[in-house]
């Protein structure tokens, strides 16, 4: 009998229904009260020499006086027009006696210099010499980049001399060994050049090597540049110089860069390794024909892999076929070959040859990772053919072989979801028991926790259910599951909850303790702000990157601010989904209130909700979508044409504009934000009701289609809508899906007033 006990998590779903609810406000604190040692602000200006001290306070001063400076800025540089470059010039002569106005004189000049108005940039970097003691690095690199566009060699010689010792931690210092260098070559000194250039060779940059060939090809040393162009083209393939070498390399009389045979293989098998399957073919193509017999099966498998990566099935597949018979090839490179031929089998829809493979691999290399794939491969083969018998046939192999492989959670998930829909129960129930106890870990607990909560209410045992279900949204607080689990138990109550065992195998998922501010004496974390106070953000960002060691927590959030107050909101979320990847497992008062904001902003807001609302949509729906399909960048842009915001086709752009009478459009437009709202909105509210207002089938079909979606809702007789979405046969599509109902619950939490 189990154990009866109060629901400790009750309280807690109080709060989630208050704060989703329309209208209800005040149920999420805007900023965490909790207080942690982690979040002490850190004084050690003590530590600081007394001119580094000055200089911080010098940066103070500027940051504070700046504060008003950031909006006219950014609009200056990104735009350039003449209204701009004059308010920004009104605000620095406003502001001459303050630190405030040589920052916006600074400003003036970098945006000249975009503008290759070099003399009148000049002009300007010598009004910003007040900065001279914080940014000094800034203005003698700037400078000297003007004098590279006027081409003013002497000029630039002058201002660089000694950059690296007077400016010893500068981000300028790589860039400005390069300029300097290629002044004295460029000045009748290569020889001078080419010994600077020595100097700086640690750690190697493919850049730096590039002009130090260069710098000897023009000192007349060929022996050397041709050494250094050979060993870019063979050591560092996927950088452009290598590219480049190969050029300077055929004009000095190679027709082919120089190299032996190891060095050729490396190149191709990087190539290889980094997608570059075009070219892999082509470095392959020539070592088949020159490799020493002994290694030759591992030259082939290579290239036949490059040539099917690079969609040249047919040559693919013959060299297959001849590794897959040889006998004296190794029994992983036999493997390999299989493996591959086993694919090309299930792109023809040749079911028997298909499963001939999978025989052969299963004897000759059943502990393969290539044997683990091709299962793997299988399973979504006979599902997306809707034959789940034999899909949950090859899935439960891989994790009965190998218990701890690498697909092997993912597997034992899809076995016990098919064992369910198949109608199983008992095999269904001890999966999704043993998906908890051997994978806590997994991205699948979740789903395991959820379905085994409902397999037992449907079984009248619901103090079994209530303890999935709480335990679901103790360990996966705000994960899709999660919320549906809290769903239902608001509706079968908190009160009478079970003890299953094997709900000990969970632990939670939790965050470390983090410190999420920043040390107030860092130099370079306040050099950040100050540049950000002039929009001159991609500086603030290197500089921010490089103010610690390693990637404390503070580096991430304030990176993320600053692309954040540059409009970049797509780079502020990938940055902090990078830096805390749990945060769906966290509770609100986890993580500081700017985090949350960025990983779910709020930009073109007032659009959004009228154009939402206009069509009786969820503003916090469209939100969560719009951060699925492009992460707020208006000019956002995929490899199927899919535009703005929203990733509209052209056609369906085009289709919407005639419905709404949007007069001239064209599709540029979708780039602008409010136009890709007014439409997508309108495309999206078609598709809620093509479903009767059935938000998971109407996210499903944008994404992969409304035809797709039928057929799936079409074969298949599920209960309700959570079996649909568990049940898309394109994990991109489930996901999608999944992802954006979960972010819906989230943006409502964090802005209860809408």
């Amino acid at each position: 009998m189990a154990v009866r006990r109060l629901l400790t998590i009750s309280s807690f779903l109080l709060v989630l229904v208050l704060a989703i609810q329309p209208g209800v406000s005040g149920a999420v604190p805007q900023s965490s009260k909790k207080k942690t040692k982690s979040s002490k602000k850190q004084t050690h200006s003590s530590r600081l020499s007394p001119a580094a001290l000055r200089k911080l306070q010098h940066m103070n001063r500027a940051f504070v006086a700046s504060a008003d400076l950031k909006p006219m800025a950014q609009q200056l540089l990104q735009f350039r027009p003449a209204q701009a470059y004059a308010g920004v010039e009104a605000y620095a002569r406003k502001h001459q006696k303050d630190e405030a106005g040589p920052l916006a004189w600074m400003v003036l000049g970098y945006a000249h210099y975009l503008d290759k108005d070099y003399a009148q940039s000049l002009t300007d970097f010598q009004k910003a010499n007040a900065l001279q003691p914080v940014l000094g690095d800034y203005l003698d690199y700037l400078r000297a980049s003007d004098y590279e566009g006027q081409q003013d060699t002497t000029s630039i010689l002058k201002i660089l001399q000694g950059f690296e010792e007077k400016y010893p931690d500068s981000l300028f210092v790589h860039d400005a060994t390069l300029l300097y260098a290629d002044a004295q070559a460029a000045s009748g000194s290569p020889q001078k050049a080419a010994a600077f250039l020595e100097k700086h060779r640690q750690p190697t940059r493919a850049d730096i090597e590039f002009a130090l060939a260069k710098a000897y090809l023009k000192a007349g040393e060929t022996t050397k540049a041709t050494e250094i162009y050979r060993r870019l083209f063979y050591e560092m393939p996927l950088s452009p110089e290598a590219d480049n070498a190969a050029v300077e390399l055929h004009n000095m009389g190679e027709a082919v860069p120089a190299g032996s045979f190891e060095q050729r293989h490396a190149r191709a098998s990087m190539l290889l390794k980094n997608k570059r399957y075009t070219q892999a073919v082509a470095e392959f193509s020539s070592l088949v024909e020159q490799g020493p017999s002994a290694s030759l099966p591992e030259l082939q498998v290579e290239f036949a892999t490059a040539l099917y990566r690079d969609r040249k099935r047919d040559e693919a597949k013959k060299l297959f076929d001849a590794l897959s018979q040889n006998q004296n090839a190794s029994a992983e490179v036999r493997a390999q070959a299989l493996y591959f031929l086993a694919e090309v089998a299930r792109d023809k829809d040749d079911r028997d040859r298909h499963s001939q493979l999978i025989s052969q691999l299963r004897t000759l290399a059943p502990d393969s990772v290539w044997f683990q794939e091709a299962l793997l491969s299988a399973g979504n083969m006979y599902l997306l053919r809707k034959d789940m018998e034999s899909a949950q046939r090859f899935y439960a192999e891989i994790f009965e072989r190998q218990r701890n492989g690498r697909f092997s959670p993912y597997a034992h998930w899809k076995a016990a979801w098919l064992n369910y829909r198949l109608g199983k129960k008992d095999d269904a129930k001890r999966l999704f028991e043993e998906q908890i106890a051997f994978y806590p870990g997994s991205a699948e607990a979740a789903n395991a926790l959820y379905w085994r909560g409902r397999m037992a209410e449907e079984d009248h045992d619901l103090p079994v259910a209530r303890a999935y279900y709480q335990k679901l949204s103790e360990n996966f607080r705000y994960f899709y599951y999660a919320n549906l689990g809290r769903d239902r138990l608001i509706k079968i109550g908190f009160t009478d909850v079970g003890e299953p065992p094997v709900l000990n195998k969970l632990k939670p998922l939790g965050l470390p303790a983090q410190t999420w501010e920043p040390p107030v004496d860092n130099l370079r974390v306040k050099r950040a702000q100050v540049l950000a106070n002039a929009a001159l953000y991609d500086f603030a960002v290197k500089e921010i990157q490089a103010a610690a060691e390693g990637s404390p927590p503070w580096e991430a959030v304030g990176t993320a601010q600053i692309y954040a107050d540059s409009g970049s909101y797509n780079r502020a979320i990938e940055t902090l989904k990078r830096a805390v990847p749990n945060y769906f497992s966290a509770d609100l008062n986890q993580l500081p209130r700017p985090v949350w904001e960025n990983l779910f902003p709020r930009p073109y807001w007032e659009d959004l909700k009228k154009h939402s609302l206009l069509n009786q949509l969820d503003p916090f729906l469209v939100a969560s979508l719009i951060r699925q399909e492009s992460e707020f960048n208006p000019a956002a842009y995929s490899r199927a044409n899919a535009m703005g915001l929203m990733q509209l086709l052209p056609t369906v752009g085009k289709g919407m504009a005639k419905e709404v009478k949007l007069r001239g459009f064209s599709n540029t437009e979708l780039f602008v934000p409010n136009i890709n709202l007014q439409l997508g909105t309108r495309y999206f509210k078609r598709m809620v009701d093509h479903y009767n207002g059935q938000v998971e089938y109407a996210l499903a079909a944008y994404n992969a289609g409304e035809d797709r979606v039928d057929e799936w809702r079409k074969a298949n007789n599920f209960k309700d809508v959570e079996e649909f979405v568990e049940s898309i046969p394109f994990t991109e599509t489930r996901e999608y899906v999944q992802a954006i109902k979960r972010n819906a619950v989230l943006y409502k939490l964090l802005y209860p007033k809408g």
